[in-house]
This record gives structure tokens, sequence and C-alpha cells, in this order.
């Protein structure tokens, strides 16, 4: 793709995202090390294969018109194929992270659907990074981090459309660390609730 395509691909990227470039390049800052959800150490116990332990080099995807046709895709398919149930009603228990490989789920189940299509779709697992937030309410909620060239975007059940990290309105809490799955680091809290507030 020469200079002069990629720019425009680009700029309908953005021009869809509703974001500038400037914005999008943003990323969160990663903190100290933090303890994974209990819901995803019990998926790694039920799906180790899953989550092996490896050391990774950080990376990012290079967002381009292709790219990001296969990224709107999955999320838009994981968003409709899913029906969304807490997990008190689909399993009985408060917190249970799973495939939803039977249609039904809540938002870490969303999470690891996206992350095992868009792996497969062969975007690297160090760019994937389930993230857990809070949401405008105070909620708890899980969405996954897209690491790109163009900065960190969020793919997310609540919401279809996919926005800069930093547009989302959440509470960025901790998220899996980029060059270890099975390590979490802490996002600092950075609030952007205000910021959409303010909007």
């Amino acid at each position: 793709m020469n200079i002069k395509r990629l720019r425009a691909a680009s700029s309908v990227i953005f021009a869809l995202l509703g974001i500038s470039y400037a914005q999008a390049q943003q990323s969160a800052s990663l903190g100290a090390a933090a303890a994974a959800p209990i819901g995803y150490v019990q998926f790694c116990r039920d799906n180790p294969d899953d989550c092996v332990s490896r050391n990774l080099s950080p990376t990012t995807i290079a967002l381009d018109e292709g790219s990001w046709k296969r990224i709107v895709k999955i999320n838009a398919d994981v968003n409709r194929e899913i029906a969304a149930v807490t997990d008190q009603d689909h399993w009985g228990q408060p917190e249970v992270w799973s495939y939803p490989d039977d249609g039904k789920g809540d938002c870490e189940d969303y999470v690891l659907e996206k992350r095992r299509r868009l792996a497969k779709a062969g975007f690297p697992l160090q760019t994937l990074l389930i993230t857990v937030v809070r949401d405008q309410k105070g909620d708890g909620h899980a969405v996954l981090t897209i690491k790109t060239d163009r900065g960190d975007f969020v793919l997310d059940n609540q919401v279809g459309k996919i926005l800069a990290w930093n547009e989302t309105g959440y509470r960025f809490v901790k998220r899996q660390a980029d060059d270890n799955p099975m390590r979490w680091v802490s996002l600092g809290g950075v609030d952007m609730r205000s910021v959409a507030a303010s909007r």
C-alpha cells in the first residue's frame, strides 16, 4: 500500500471511530504488578492450554484497512451472537469466566471469545489484553484492549462502537501484561469517566 493510500485508509479508520489521530495515539500507562481476577484464575484451571505462561515480545498490530475490518467484524459478530446473561443466572454462581460456547455469557465471556477469534485470525496474543475497568456506574466490567500502532482501542459488549481507551468513560483498573498473559499489571485507576461526562 503506498503512502497516499495508507493516509486515506487511516483517515477512514479514524473518521469511523470519530476520534482524532492524536487521541488514538495515547495508551494507558502501566503500573505495578496486580493480582489476576479470581475468575481468570478459575478459567486458567479449566483451560490450561489457553493460559500458558510465556515470555512474549511486546508488539502492536499494524492498523490498516484490512486489520481494522477484521477487528470490527469479529467484535460485531461476538456482540451479536452472544446473549447477555449474568453468571448467577447462567451458572448459579456470582463469578464464572468461560467461553460462551452455549451462546450465553457476561462481559468477560465476550472478551474471551473475541480474544480467541482474533488470535485465530492471526493477531498476536500480546496485543489482545483482557482488561478490568469500572464503568460509568462504578460497576466492575471486563473489556478487551487491543494494542495497535495507532494506540490502544477497546472492544466492549456494552458499546457497539470500538473506542480509543481514553474515550470510553471507564476507570481503568488492571490488565494482562503484554509480555506474559499470566501476569497482570495495575493501570493505576486512570479515570476517564469525568472526561466522558464533560463532553
